[in-house]
């Protein structure tokens, strides 16, 4: 058998994993950072594996040469590149039919649907994550949750926090904490926590790699087919479920995504799944500026890149306003105008 890596420009190899991904029931990514192909004596593909960022995906051994322990092969070489890249903590997406045999590579369940299991390489990790998340000393009849990235926060976000915090005893604010978006998760953080410090019972959390990241659910970030999107939806809302028992979380409110088709798929997924984890969705209207348009981050940061500062007054509340006037709010609108 011989390795090797396969780049996205070898239109021929591309074309091989596809197929044999196709013929194992597995879609290729339209993002992936890194991919191989194990060979047979006579150049054949026999096996394949990719990953992006710190998660491992598009794995498929050729079906004739399944329990010869290739996967291993391609699991390990993958994680190989992975740890000398600097990733130490490592995800799997993986089909039900292949999850056993990753499991005996060291990765641990967090999730599952009945498509994909969801996989770490740390047996307590998740476990040392939910025993982290702050509670109250007893636990409320009815408790909230949002999930928001909020690059940056608005009144639209405002608003959510406020409906949700109003109709429950308790509110769980998670910020999505993966660094990837134009605002860092330390403005963003900052921003949340001065935006919602008047509503009382809220408690804010980092949601880590486990909650709409790069390892859950990348379509947040980067275009994907609508079928993968919806695959890694309900994964993302498979683990807010286990969150949801931990901390006994009984509604979750979102807004409505008119602008953003991810989200969208996000939000259905969440309605066929959070049921099942005796969560009830609530979706809110958008609030909006003007009666007609939803105030969008997207809209926020195209004004804010543009430098139309007074028309974002009534869009943010004061604290971000103050924030995006100040030197280290500028500093990042001159990034965004010099990214092409």
């Amino acid at each position: 058998m011989e390795i090797r890596r396969i780049y996205p420009a070898d239109k021929r190899a591309i074309a091989e994993v596809i197929a044999l991904l196709k013929q194992e029931g597995i879609t290729l990514d339209d993002n992936l950072d890194y991919t191989l192909g194990l060979y047979g004596d006579n150049g054949e593909l026999t096996a394949t594996g990719s990953f992006y960022r710190n998660t491992l995906r598009c794995l498929a051994v050729d079906h004739a040469h399944q329990g010869e322990g290739l996967m291993a092969v391609v699991v390990s070489r993958l994680v190989e590149e992975l740890f000398a890249r600097g990733q130490q903590h490592l995800f799997v997406y993986t089909k039900r039919t292949a999850a056993q045999s990753i499991a005996a590579l060291g990765f641990y369940e967090i999730a599952a649907t009945n498509e994909v299991v969801f996989l770490e390489n740390r047996r307590t990790a998740f476990r040392e994550y939910l025993k982290g998340l702050k509670r109250p000393a007893v636990t409320p009849k009815k408790v909230g949750a949002i999930v928001m990235n909020a690059n940056p926060f608005s009144l639209g976000h405002q608003y959510l926090a406020e409906t949700a915090a109003a109709q429950c005893d308790a509110l769980h604010l998670f910020m999505v904490s993966e660094d990837i978006s134009v605002f860092p998760y330390k403005v963003r953080e900052k921003l949340i926590i001065e935006g919602t410090r008047h509503l009382p019972h809220v408690y804010h959390h980092p949601t880590g790699p486990y909650l709409v990241s790069s390892a859950t659910f990348p379509s947040y970030f980067i275009k994907e087919s609508d079928a993968l999107t919806l695959a890694q939806a309900r994964v993302d809302a498979r683990v807010f479920g286990r969150i949801a028992r931990e901390l006994g979380i009984t509604d979750r409110f979102v807004g409505e995504e008119p602008l953003s088709p991810a989200t969208n798929l996000y939000n259905q997924a969440m309605s066929e799944e959070l049921p099942r984890e005796g969560v009830e969705l609530t979706i809110l209207k958008r609030k909006s500026d003007n009666g007609v348009d939803p105030i969008s981050a997207t809209r926020i940061r195209a004004l804010f890149k543009e430098g139309k500062l007074d028309a974002l007054r009534p869009l943010v509340p004061a604290t971000t306003y103050e924030f995006l006037l100040s030197e280290e709010g500028q500093e990042i609108a001159r990034k965004m105008r010099e990214k092409k």
